[in-house]
């Protein structure tokens, strides 16, 4: 699959149901070259012959594979223009190239008006989750809801991050899912090669696996990364560190004074005036047991490591007098799960904590006094995701995990540092609240 930094090689096709603008003056913001999407009608229809030498109508072609297909369907009311979506889709279903991209742009809809257009809307999600099943090669299909019709629009510079990243090899394992943009608290920053350049970046849980992954995308992309993992784990911490040019923290995140620690840390390495741009609560455990072998320990263990040490932390990171805490416009990012979206036999613990994260989230993204800060707070919800741990699992048990997805593969732990350094990146102060599935549109709680 394409991942990285990387946008599609071919050139990106655009339609419109309704009559929607934003999809293009978001492209032209991005300096993206796009072409006019082809629409499937029964007169533009020519006729092929099969090999058996029979005849029939098929879709006018690409002269050469698109690398996407960008559908806006914000102005989409009716079931006319869901024929408009479907004609555009059509085409491309054969004319993308591998590890093409689709994105349609839609509304809330709740907030579309008449039940016609509420029952438009919320077609679309199901039109994205199938087309994302059908699609190979590594090609994803995704739905982007934005806030046209209430209050102030959504603008075209609030939708670039996004669609940057949905665009770009950064969302490779991202597919079949919607996700919303509101409206930043100032005015969003462009979308750049380097976002977090000189920004203090705190990874719990950096001493491998996914959190080294992180650690390391989050490099790439110019963070000051404070790498954080226990003790017992200092030595891949340190390499980690080393190799990333970051510096390490040794720590206990169910310390009580967790946060303050890591604050002080920050204060001292970088300035009394430093602060924290994002901190990335990856840090986890499991203890796995059936429930009916699970005591109070081995359940408490998993609660405390995975969802109150970072309610804790977070609470002394947001105090705005306290040096090294978490600065204006900052960014909050969980690593939940999809088994806190959907359960897993023998993780009633696990699920619990992960399902806790979500929660978390949508309150906080919620709350106006964040808002007013210009803080976003946000999740990823990782599936089967290849590391060490899961390596060790049966080679059976691995190939099923594999194969529960419309990918058909594993993801890789830069999948989920890529999504988060999207949440991260300062251009996307109008994402919040939400919670981001990186798991290949996996069929467990699709």
């Amino acid at each position: 699959m394409r991942r990285g930094r990387e946008l599609p090689s071919g050139p990106v096709a655009v339609g419109s149901a309704g009559g929607g603008r934003i999809a293009v003056q978001t492209l032209e913001l991005l300096g993206v070259p796009t072409r006019e999407a082809l629409l499937d009608t029964p007169q533009t229809r020519v006729t092929e012959t099969t090999d058996e030498g029979r005849t029939r109508e098929v879709p006018e072609a690409y002269p050469a594979k698109i690398g996407a297909l960008v559908v806006d369907a914000t102005s989409a009311t009716s079931i006319a223009d869901l024929e408009t979506v479907r004609g555009l889709l059509r085409p491309a279903m054969k004319g993308l190239e591998s590890s093409g991209r689709v994105v349609v742009l839609g509304v809330d809809p709740e907030t579309a008006g008449a039940p016609t257009a509420v029952a438009t809307q919320q077609a679309l999600e199901g039109i994205v989750r199938s087309v994302g099943k059908e699609l190979r090669a590594g090609a994803t299909a995704n739905l982007v809801r934005v806030d046209l019709l209430t209050g102030e629009p959504t603008t075209a510079a609030e939708v670039a991050s996004t669609l940057s990243f949905l665009l770009e090899g950064r969302s490779a394992y991202v597919s079949g899912q919607v996700l919303r943009i509101g409206h930043g608290a100032s005015e969003a920053e462009q979308v750049q090669e380097r976002p977090l350049e000189g920004r203090v970046v705190v990874v719990t849980g950096a001493g491998r696996g996914i959190g080294a992954g992180i650690a390391r995308t989050l490099a790439r992309d110019g963070a000051l990364v404070v790498a954080v993992d226990v003790p017992a784990g200092g030595q891949g911490l340190a390499e980690v560190a080393n190799a990333i040019g970051g510096t390490a923290l040794q720590l206990d995140i169910t310390a009580a004074d967790a946060g303050s620690r890591i604050a002080a840390h920050v204060a001292q390495r970088f300035g009394d005036a430093a602060r924290i741009h994002a901190i990335v609560h990856n840090a986890g455990i499991t203890r796995d047991k059936l429930l009916a072998n699970t005591d109070e320990d081995r359940w408490g263990s998993v609660l405390e490591v995975n969802l109150a040490a970072q309610i804790r932390m977070n609470q002394t990171l947001l105090d705005p007098d306290l040096p090294g805490g978490l600065d204006e416009g900052g960014r909050i990012i969980g690593v939940a799960s999809t088994s806190g979206i959907a359960g897993n036999r023998g993780q009633a613990n696990y699920a619990a904590s992960k399902a806790g994260v979500i929660g978390l989230v949508r309150a906080m993204g919620a709350d106006p006094r964040l808002a007013g800060r210009g803080i976003t707070v946000n999740a990823v919800a990782p599936g089967f995701i290849e590391t060490e741990m899961t390596g060790k699992m049966p080679l059976a048990t691995r190939e099923v995990a594999r194969r529960i997805n419309s990918l058909q593969q594993g993801g890789k732990p830069v999948d989920v540092a890529e999504a988060i350094g999207w949440f991260a990146d300062p251009a996307s102060s109008a994402v919040t609240g939400q919670v981001l599935r990186v798991c290949g549109q996996s069929q467990i709680g699709a």
